[in-house]
């Protein structure tokens, strides 16, 4: 079994993951629109450039998304957690992920990590990064 995130958004996805692939290091396998997809001719013209499904890798890891439809609540009660394995990248990617977003727990040490933090990027996704303490 594989759980993989699969993030909504409105109207932002292809952005995002643009976004997600560049400050992850990552790679979109795909990104197909309503209007790409089988059913298009069934969907309202306004509908065709959201995005239906969106996936990337990073390293073994997949991320997914797409655009929800008009009126969609959003998605509340989770947050992505990033684990790294260093100070220096997990201040990284918590600045790539505040800027333009809403730093919610700035990034520092805590008793269980090396440094922790939450932050709301620019598209409302919650982030928490994590850089554990080396176990003794």
């Amino acid at each position: 079994m594989r759980i993989n995130p699969y993030l909504s958004f409105d109207g932002r996805c292809r952005e995002a993951f643009e976004f997600y692939a560049h400050t992850f290091g990552g790679s979109i396998d795909m990104i197909m629109t309503q209007g790409e997809s089988p059913i298009a001719d069934q969907l309202p013209p306004e509908s065709r450039n959201a995005v239906m499904h969106a996936q990337m890798h990073v390293g073994d890891q997949v991320l997914m998304g797409g655009d929800a439809p008009a009126g969609s609540a959003r998605p509340s009660g989770f947050c992505v957690t990033l684990n790294v394995d260093d100070v220096v990248e997990a201040e990284r990617l918590y600045a790539a992920l505040a800027d333009g977003g809403t730093a919610v727990m700035p990034i520092a040490e805590t008793f269980w990590a090396q440094r922790f933090g939450i932050a709301h990027d620019r598209y409302g996704m919650p982030w928490m990064i994590n850089c554990l303490k080396p176990m003794p």
